[in-house]
């Protein structure tokens, strides 16, 4: 049986695609059938993955014509359904009655070829957003120790809390993932132990694993090279493998 997982959180900058890419190479390697689909407009993962935009399908005629097609690419690094930068009008292209279940409909005849597909979704609250969260069966949301972050958490929350009513009353937050994280810092220490807080609230848990900072990923990214390929012996890449072991562990 299949599970979708989205990795979502509206505050940039905090590791989305970086878990999203390496979750689902993870898991592949363990041996498990992966699909990544990329929900970003700035289409990151898509670069990663070297996975093309033009003159083939994309998540962008499976969000506004219902095509699947051919709209699944091979890779190196595994399957993917490529990101479009045409989505960043989604919020105006997409509307209608069916307007939230866009992406589960025309994941429909997909799911079922692969034990995992994970969505990476873009740091906005929108259409896109919900789409996936109706979609998935349950999400992880990376963070960092800030501030600012538990702020955003808190607005994401409500978000969640909302497609529970309304859409997919059956989502979970399967947990919490610290990322670009030094546990050195006293600002990180009382972030996390406000963050026990916010853990329980939402009827989730911290991850045991913290994914430490590194300017590898950056490297990685400039390459165009998944973070396990590029360097699996760095900290980001040792950590998430031990994230991964987390996953696989809830099933």
């Amino acid at each position: 049986m299949s599970k979708i997982i989205a990795i979502c959180n509206q505050k940039g900058g905090i590791a989305k695609t970086t878990t999203a890419t390496c979750l689902a190479a993870g898991l592949r390697e363990k041996g498990y059938k992966t699909l990544l689909v990329d929900m970003d407009p700035q289409t990151n993962a898509t670069d990663t993955y070297r996975a093309k935009t033009e003159e083939t399908g994309t998540l962008y005629d499976l969000m506004i014509q219902g095509d699947t097609e051919d709209i699944i690419q091979h890779t190196d690094l595994g399957d993917i359904i490529a990101g479009d930068r045409l989505l960043k009008d989604a919020d105006k292209q997409i509307n209608g009655p069916s307007a939230n279940f866009r992406l589960k409909k025309g994941l429909k005849s997909i799911v079922g070829d692969y034990d995992y597909v994970i969505l990476d979704t873009p740091p906005t609250l929108g259409i896109l957003l919900i789409n996936a969260l109706t979609a998935a069966d349950s999400c992880i949301i990376p963070l960092t120790a800030d501030r600012y972050s538990l702020q955003g958490l808190t607005t994401l929350k409500k978000n969640i809390d909302d497609v529970r009513e309304y859409t997919n009353p059956d989502i979970k937050v399967d947990g919490l993932l610290l990322v670009k994280f030094s546990g050195r810092m006293n600002t990180e220490k009382a972030v996390l132990n406000a963050l026990e807080d916010y853990a329980e609230s939402m009827e989730t848990k911290i991850y045991d694993t913290k994914i430490r900072n590194t300017n590898t990923v950056q490297k990685a990214q400039l390459s165009r090279q998944g973070l396990f390929a590029y360097d699996p012996n760095c900290t980001a890449a040792v950590d998430y493998k031990e994230f991964i072991k987390e996953v696989e562990k809830d099933g």
